[in-house]
Formats: C-alpha cells, sequence, structure tokens
C-alpha cells in the first residue's frame, strides 16, 4: 500500500472502530427517556442496550471467519449498512419492537473491531500496524465515554429519537469512510464459514448473556436460571467438539489452548469483569440523590461527563503503550496496567465523598483499561499467523463481551444485596464491597499476567 493511502486508512480503521463501539454503547444513557417516550419499564427498556451487547457477540465470531477471507472489504460495507438501517429504525416514529430490532442491527457492528485490526496488520509496515492495533482495541472501549455524555445531552434536548439521530449520522459516514478507503483482502485467503459451529456458539452466547443480564432470573428463578447456565456449558462444550472435528472451525480452537493466547484470553475475562464493575459503580454512584445519604444526584448528562477522564486517559495510554511495548514485554504492561486499574478500585473504595475523587478514580480506571486494551493484542498475534488475526481477535471480543456483562451483573447483585427492605438504594458500604471484588478481580488478571511474562522469558531465556 503507498504511503498516502497508508496515512488515509490509519484515520479510517479508529473512526470507524469508534463509531460501532459508540453507537452500540447509546443505549446506556438513553434507557430512562425510552422508558418514558415509549411508556414501557425500566427493565424492557434496558434491553435496548441489551440487545446491542447480545447482537455483537453474536456476530463477532461469524464476522471474524469472514473477515479472514477473500471478501473482507464486502463483509465490512454489508455490516455497516445493516448498522446504518438499524441507526434508521431508531430514528423513525415506529413502535418499541421496531427500536429493539435496529438495536441489535447497531449491535453487529461491534465485530467490525477485529476487522479493522485485520486490514491494519495486512495492510500497513509491521511496526506501524502494531501500534495502530494497539489504538483500535482502546478506541474500542473508551467509545462508550465519546457518545455518553452527547447522546445524554441531545436526549435532554430534543428527546430520544434526537439523541438517536446522531447514530444515523454518524453510522452513515462511517460506511462512506470504510467504502472509500478499504482495500481487498490479500489474494490467495479462502474462508468456509461453520454453519454447525457458528449456530451452537450463537445459541450457548445467547444464553450466557441473557444470564448475566436477567439479575431478576437468579434472585426470583433460582432453579430455572441454573438450568440454563448447565445448557449453557453444555452447548459450548458441544460446540468445542464441533470445532476440534472440523477441518474449516470457526474459531480454532487449537490454537486457543496456546498458553499465550489462554492466558491472555483469561486475564481479559477476568479484567474485563473488574473493568466495567468499576465503571458501573462510579456511573450509578454519581447519580444517585443526595437523600440516600451518599451520591451527587447528578443528571444523566453531567454524569456523561464523568466518563470524560475514562476516555482521555485511556487514549493517552494507548497512545503510550506502544513505546512502553519495545522495552517491557507485553504481558508486564497488562500486569501493570491491571494494577493500576485495580488502584482506581481501591480509590474508589476509599475516597467518594467529593466530585472530584470519582474523576480520579475514573481517569485511573481509563488509564488502566487504555494500556491494558492496547498490549493485549500483542500477546495474541505474537503466535497468530497474519490470515487469522481477524478470527482470533474476534474471539477475544467475545471473552471480554462476557467479562463486561458478568462486571455489571456482579455489581448489581451486589449492590442489591445491599439494599435493605423497602429502601430504594443500596447502602453505601455495598459500594465498598463491590469493590473490594473487583481488587480481587484485578489481582487474579495482574497474576494471569505476570505468570505469562515469566513463560514468556523461560522461552526466550531456556
Amino acid at each position: 500500500m503507498a504511503r498516502s493511502e497508508a496515512r488515509l486508512l490509519v484515520p479510517a480503521l479508529m473512526f470507524v472502530a469508534l463509531v460501532v463501539a459508540a453507537v452500540a454503547s447509546l443505549g446506556t444513557p438513553l434507557i430512562t427517556s425510552v422508558a418514558t417516550s415509549f411508556h414501557v419499564s425500566l427493565g424492557s427498556a434496558q434491553w435496548t442496550l441489551t440487545v446491542a451487547l447480545l447482537s455483537g457477540a453474536v456476530a463477532t465470531p461469524l464476522l471474524g471467519r469472514l473477515g479472514a477471507g477473500p471478501h473482507r472489504r464486502a463483509t465490512i460495507l454489508a455490516t455497516l449498512a445493516v448498522v446504518v438501517a438499524g441507526s434508521a429504525l431508531t430514528v423513525l416514529p415506529l413502535p418499541f419492537a421496531w427500536l429493539l430490532a435496529g438495536r441489535a442491527a447497531q449491535g453487529v457492528g461491534l465485530g467490525l473491531t477485529a476487522l479493522m485490526m485485520g486490514v491494519a496488520r495486512d495492510h500497513l509496515p509491521e511496526e506501524r500496524s502494531a501500534a495502530v492495533i494497539a489504538l483500535i482495541s482502546v478506541v474500542s472501549i473508551i467509545g462508550a465515554g465519546v457518545g455518553y455524555p452527547l447522546a445524554a445531552l441531545l436526549a435532554e434536548l430534543g428527546g430520544v429519537r434526537a439523541a438517536y439521530g446522531l447514530g444515523l449520522v454518524v453510522t452513515a459516514a462511517a460506511l462512506l469512510t470504510a467504502w472509500r478507503s478499504m482495500p481487498e483482502a490479500p489474494e490467495g485467503r479462502s474462508a468456509h464459514v461453520d454453519v454447525a459451529g457458528a449456530v451452537v456458539l450463537s445459541a450457548a452466547l445467547l444464553l450466557v448473556l441473557f444470564l448475566a443480564g436477567e439479575r431478576n432470573l437468579w434472585s426470583r428463578h433460582l432453579a430455572v436460571a441454573a438450568g440454563l447456565a448447565v445448557v449453557a456449558v453444555v452447548l459450548l462444550c458441544i460446540w468445542a467438539v464441533i470445532e476440534l472435528r472440523s477441518t474449516t472451525p470457526l474459531i480454532d480452537v487449537r490454537a486457543l489452548r496456546h498458553p499465550a493466547v489462554a492466558g491472555t484470553n483469561l486475564a481479559m475475562f477476568v479484567g474485563g469483569i473488574g473493568m466495567y464493575l468499576l465503571l458501573t459503580l462510579i456511573t450509578r454512584f454519581a447519580q444517585t440523590p443526595h437523600g440516600a445519604g451518599y451520591g451527587f444526584g447528578l443528571t444523566t448528562f453531567v454524569a456523561g461527563l464523568v466518563l470524560i477522564p475514562f476516555s482521555v486517559l485511556g487514549f493517552v495510554a494507548g497512545k503510550l503503550t506502544p513505546r512502553v511495548r519495545t522495552r517491557i514485554a507485553d504481558p508486564l504492561v497488562l500486569a501493570g496496567s491491571a494494577v493500576v486499574v485495580g488502584g482506581g478500585f481501591a480509590l474508589f473504595a476509599a475516597a467518594r465523598s467529593d466530585l472530584a475523587e470519582l474523576f480520579a478514580a475514573m481517569g485511573v480506571l481509563g488509564f488502566g483499561v487504555g494500556g491494558f486494551s492496547a498490549a493485549m493484542p500483542g500477546v495474541i498475534l505474537a503466535v497468530t499467523p497474519k490470515s487469522e488475526t481477524s478470527s482470533a481477535m474476534s474471539f477475544n471480543y467475545v471473552v471480554r463481551s462476557v467479562g463486561y456483562s458478568l462486571g455489571s451483573a456482579i455489581g448489581g447483585l451486589i449492590l442489591a444485596a445491599g439494599t435493605g427492605p423497602g429502601h430504594l438504594f443500596p447502602d453505601d458500604s455495598a459500594y465498598t464491597t463491590a469493590a473490594l471484588v473487583g481488587i480481587g478481580a484485578m489481582a487474579i488478571a495482574t497474576l494471569t499476567s505476570l505468570a505469562l511474562a515469566r513463560r514468556r522469558s523461560s522461552e526466550t531465556n531456556p
């Protein structure tokens, strides 16, 4: 690829990854507005976020396999067209069911992040592609912090349709950008989709994420929830057997057994639980009214501004990490970043009586998440062929999504357990308990990353 084309490609990859992440997260600040506008319960309105995460997790492995083949450009454009169509459904004056359908279509775009990494690895010089892939990983996470306050402001000024209109504008811009800049995949690629594996994995992921999001099911119908959890585990086992027997697996399960890949995915899973747990705790704490004895009673828009330090420092960490990686091994960067996130939990647990302290905790979280996200692809791709970049990173995204969903669910369960009879809000001590659980999760992520570093060191210095 010519240097001028490469210069145009890099911002295009960043823009597409940022847009799909921001649009998928639009459901978060708009839940209350959706419930009011469509006259549905808050539980039903919550599905405007949940359905996007579900469709994204289900679509990601399939898109990753298609992206590994010769039709990657067509896959990217077709997926963005689906996202644009879904964005249009969220804007049109249609019933609530159509809004959910639109949000599901928007969520499909989350699978494009891994494809952006595959394009970067195929069409940029090796040293440049590593830094770009790291930033793509970062912007796919901090996108929530970009879209949250703007969507909340538009919802306050013009209603929920105006906020979703933002999604339509930026997704249409992303489609145009991809059409003008995305190159064709290198010749000689092939990608046969394992339909049976795709169906079984989709069913298992739907169950896992549904169980993570439906906290009431666990508290009111424990036997049903436990039964569905067993079904999900069985489906995952069946999927693994199908993939091992397939000559064209959806995801190369054998490659996942490599210690570097397995360890990084484990660290991402546990770390994802912790990262999203703290993000949930801080935003919920900020919006709790003063009458609860704590909290700041912030509006949705002002609470969204608390995410700005998260996004800014996350991006800064993403820019710094490639330089750090020239001196420190990727697993050690992962470990250090996990420690930083743990520090954010400790700060929140010890000091949250002032709004500035919440901003500080969110900034620490963003810096840790940025470093973790930027270093993570390097560990996986070091042992992954170029042709399998999209597929390998797609699986990592699925692991991350499940971790995020569980982090949100665990936070909700702890706060619910800390809510006394007849009270609307949990005790302040429940937030401290949740923060301590988060510190434990980040400790596991740190130890896993250190084990990876120790193994790499023993391999390079026998």
